[in-house]
């Protein structure tokens, strides 16, 4: 939200520098991005003057000489066409530096000395403007006087970042309610405390009707009517507002109704009524694969939930986020139906996020405003309309309203104010900041009832809300006091999950991996993006029932997204390689206790509806460690990740199995599921050639786990410890030939299963495929340790438990390769 200072000036002049106050914001919730500017960085050397003269130019057909007065007489060369004398214009004097930073000096123009510049709409940054030069109404203004005392030059711009609750704040008027609670400065009056006076015979009825087929979805709908609309250029002080607050100037009908917009939080819309057969507007729901064309050019296709403004021969608007282009005010229109309406926040959110489509109107609407909001922006729109465009507003107005919510009261109990902040505010100061942002204060002995007001409806609804308020406009920063919370002789301390998850998370650092803390909102098309299908838990995350962006309005069900979002980042900017890893939660729409897909939650990640297990993630794009005159530089793959995850385990003693096994972002043929004991817990493999592409990345390797499974299993604490014997180990090599689908760690554990208790340890350490095994064979090379706890073994003890292990082999369609 952008709030040009001059404009909030108008409603409440908090008597401080921009700066001053964004910090003041900020320290009362209301935080602000940045303080910019539009227009020149400085003021200094812009000045009003007056054009006295206007001669040919001797050697250039297209250039004029022009006398102004701009505080004393000086030549300006111009090749503006509509320059006369007689004008008064802004004029840039020699030292001015102009919006692009070009600093203007003395210029000769064809051998005529230039000594300033008489300035465009434009050039000053003040919107599109008419061709030529700003002509400036003359209401006595002095020559050589500074121009910023008429133009809002060098306007300071506070951009907020308003929290989706506070819709208040998406209005210049709020904002300036806001400072005016916090500052005590005075507020100006209500901008629509006064309606616009009509003008005409009959009533708005007799040109216009509403039908509303949806009032769950269409709470209110207000329409009024202006005839002898005169279509043109806004005024230079709306078009500068405008571009200030990020707002392109069209025409004066329709920057009418986005500096209302601006001005209410409240969006409108204008239909020209000339092409609303009829004049009759219905708002339906649209019909299974109805289309139709946006405002920007678009054909849309609508799904049944899409509420739609529709005239006689169909969709004119879709509900709260675009106009068509059937009803689009043009030059020519000359009789206007403004439309102000309230649409159901939660439909609105859904449907932009459907179409693809968000507008100014549609992140308004989306957070829920309250029906009052409508007559407001109809009254001060409608004195604009006159004012600005020559019309006349027809008598009375369409309102068309499902039953309106009362304003909720809230009863606010002193004990409790105190209770909650630890620090007592007076009765007194509690009722000046409530009544400064606009609440209703009745005293109820100690107590206060307080009323909501229509714009902070859906915000304040508690006691606590309420004592929020009270809080932060008395001054959190200043007054609450710092003190420590009480014990009772109760130390703190981690449990042993905490304790393992963070011995894994050292464990990462120490492999050379950086830790990230990825956003758990994302985008809602993140899992296309990662191929995964339709009917896959991870592809329908929760959703935000209030977002700050569609970007992030779902909770993440992988950590793997946000993981490829900071590789991205990190090498567009030059990194030569990353090795990352989230410690994290992720969140599921429901629970799963058998074995499935990862996205369905693993077995031993429990919870009734949601569930939000904690994940361990890594990803790697290029090498694991750099290249040297010793070798490395090779970029890391799945057997590298394989030897990380492997570490982790061991550094809790679990023992992992890994499987050959899909998921449909990783490379097939280079992938596999992670388990403990019988239980899956997650994946591992290079990632889809395809994936990659959609993050910028020649290729990556990642994996993901569960920590409750590892954990569970985990031995730390637990151990068991035997003697130190002094016997040597018998060391024997081991090559096996199976089917290739049979996988390695069955081999292992068949081989282990032979040897017995004898056999301490068997490690598959080489693959060979080829012509030497045959086709349809694969050769596995394992590395086996004999050992006895109170004898040497012999030969012939060796031999007999090679020979259970062969036998064990058979069972498995495995042999021993000659």
């Amino acid at each position: 939200m952008k709030v040009p200072y001059s404009w909030l000036r108008e409603y409440c002049d908090p008597g401080v520098e921009p700066g001053e106050l964004a910090e003041r914001l900020a320290m009362t919730g209301t935080e602000v991005e940045r303080v910019g500017a539009v227009g020149p960085p400085s003021a200094e050397n812009f000045v009003i003057g007056k054009v006295l003269a206007v001669e040919p130019h001797p050697d250039a057909d297209r250039l004029q000489v022009c006398t102004v007065d701009a505080g004393g007489d000086r030549t300006i060369v111009c090749g503006a066409p509509n320059v006369a004398a007689g004008q008064t214009v802004p004029v840039a004097l020699p030292g001015a530096t102009m919006p692009g930073g070009q600093k203007l000096g003395k210029a000769k123009l064809r051998g005529v000395e230039s000594n300033g510049m008489i300035l465009s709409a434009a050039e000053l940054e003040l919107g599109e403007g008419p061709p030529g030069i700003l002509v400036l109404d003359d209401d006595g203004l002095t020559p050589g006087s500074p121009l910023a005392e008429v133009l809002p030059i060098a306007e300071p711009v506070l951009e907020l970042e308003v929290t989706p609750n506070r819709i208040d704040c998406f209005g210049v008027y709020g904002v300036a309610r806001e400072v005016h609670a916090i500052t005590s400065a005075p507020l100006g009056p209500e901008p629509w405390a006064e309606d616009a006076p009509a003008d005409g015979n009959g009533d708005v009825g007799d040109y216009a009707s509403v039908e509303v087929k949806v009032p769950a979805l269409c709470p209110r709908f207000t329409a009024r009517v202006f005839t002898n609309v005169k279509i043109g250029p806004s005024p230079v002080w709306l078009q500068a507002r405008l571009t200030a607050a990020g707002q392109r100037p069209i025409n004066n009908v329709v920057d009418i109704t986005n500096y209302v917009m601006l001005l209410t939080a409240q969006p409108l819309h204008a239909f020209d009524l000339d092409k609303v057969p009829a004049g009759a507007l219905t708002i339906r729901t649209a019909t299974e694969g109805e289309t139709m064309a946006t405002l920007d050019g678009v054909e849309r296709k609508l799904d049944p939930e899409t509420v739609l403004v529709c005239d006689q021969n169909g969709p004119s608007g879709i509900a709260g986020i675009m106009g068509g282009q059937t009803s689009e005010v043009s030059e020519q229109t000359t009789r206007v139906l403004l439309e102000v309406a309230n649409w159901n926040g939660t439909n609105i959110l859904r449907s932009s996020r459907q179409l693809g489509l968000r507008s100014e109107a549609s992140s308004r609407f989306e957070k829920q405003l309250h029906p009052d909001l409508c007559l407001r922006a109809q009254k001060i729109a409608s004195q604009l309309m006159i004012d600005l465009c020559g019309a006349k507003l027809v008598p009375g107005t369409i309102d068309v309203a499902a039953e309106i919510p009362a304003p909720p009261s809230i009863s606010l109990r002193a004990g409790r104010v105190e209770g909650l902040l630890g620090m007592r505010v007076e009765q007194a100061d509690q009722i000046a900041y409530l009544e400064r942002l606009g609440f209703g204060v009745e005293p109820d002995g100690d107590d206060l009832m307080v009323e909501v007001p229509a714009d902070r409806h859906y915000d304040v609804t508690r006691e606590v809300d309420v004592i929020e308020e009270v809080a932060r406009v008395h001054g959190l920063d200043e007054h609450l006091p710092s003190t420590l919370p009480g014990s009772a002789g109760q130390m703190g301390g981690l449990s042993r999950e905490q304790k393992l998850r963070r011995r894994l998370e050292d464990a990462m650092r120490d492999l050379g991996f950086d830790e990230v803390v990825g956003w758990s909102f994302t985008d809602p098309g993140l899992p296309a993006r990662m191929n995964i299908p339709e009917g896959d838990p991870r592809a329908t995350g929760v959703t935000l029932s209030n977002p700050l962006s569609v970007e992030q309005s779902v909770m993440r069900t992988t950590l793997l997204g946000s993981l490829l979002d900071v590789g991205k980042a990190n090498l567009a900017r030059d990194a030569e390689r990353v090795a990352l890893f989230e410690s994290g939660r992720v969140y599921l729409p429901e629970g799963d206790s058998e074995e499935g897909p990862l996205g369905g939650g693993f077995p031993g990640e429990k919870a009734p509806s949601v569930v939000e297990p904690h994940r361990l993630g890594a990803l790697a794009v290029g090498p694991m460690r750099p290249k040297s005159w010793r070798g490395g530089g090779e970029p890391a793959d799945f057997f590298a990740l394989k030897g990380v995850l492997e570490g982790l385990a061991a550094r809790l003693g679990v023992e992992l199995v890994f499987e050959a096994g899909e998921e449909p972002f990783l490379h097939s043929g280079r992938s596999a599921s992670v388990s403990v004991e019988d239980t899956k817990i997650g994946w591992i493999g290079e990632l889809h050639p395809a994936v990659c592409r959609a993050w910028d990345l020649d290729a990556a390797t990642g994996f993901e786990v569960s920590l409750a499974p590892l954990v569970a299993g985990a031995v730390v604490g637990r151990e068991d410890f035997v003697d130190i014997t002094t016997f040597p180990a018998v060391l024997q090599d081991l090559a096996v030939v199976v089917p290739p689908e049979v996988p390695s760690a069955r081999v292992r554990e068949t081989v282990l299963a032979g040897g017995g208790e004898l056999l301490r340890s068997a490690e598959v350490f080489d693959q060979y495929i080829g012509e030497q095994v045959g086709a349809g064979r694969k050769s596995l090379a394992l590395r086996l340790e004999f050992r006895a706890d109170d004898r040497t073994l012999t030969d012939e003890e060796v031999a007999e438990l090679r020979s259970a292990i062969v036998a064990a082999l058979k069972e498995i369609g495995g042999s021993i390769r000659d």
